[in-house]
């Protein structure tokens, strides 16, 4: 039985959520967002309710490495982000590193510009998050 001490990946997972829910915060336009594994696994997620957020990092996933895929096929180098635009928003997928995806859906909204920003600059928070938690196993 677990006395009150967390594993490494609860540890993990609870500072990714944290750094989530402050990227959630940074404007009233972000809806949700999510860590994902580069194989889909989920990490951590601030999403809304009735969203299965293993299955959405595993849909996540599987478009990031077809774009990518195509980036590489027309000689785009390395892909950065995925923008995928709805009629109720769009959703962003932001490279963290080799291994890992930041996924943000937004509202439809004139500051897009400013979520790119937002976003790039959390991925980058996720990212130490990342390394320093896979210092600490």
């Amino acid at each position: 039985m677990n006395s009150g001490h967390k594993t490494p990946e609860e540890i993990r997972s609870s500072a990714l959520r944290s750094v989530l829910r402050e990227l959630n915060a940074t404007s009233r336009d972000i809806e949700a967002s999510s860590c994902i594994s580069s194989d889909g696994f989920s990490l951590a997620a601030a999403l809304g309710d009735g969203v299965d957020p293993d299955r959405f990092g595993a849909m996540c996933a599987s478009l990031l490495a077809l774009a990518n895929r195509a980036a590489q096929e027309i000689q785009r180098g390395n892909l950065k982000l995925v923008l995928v635009e709805g009629d109720y928003g769009v959703m962003l997928l932001v490279q963290i590193g080799p291994d890992a995806i930041l996924a943000v859906a937004a509202k439809p909204s004139k500051s897009l510009g400013m979520i790119f920003i937002d976003s790039k600059k959390f991925a980058k928070k996720l990212q130490e998050t990342i390394e320093i938690a896979s210092f600490a196993k």
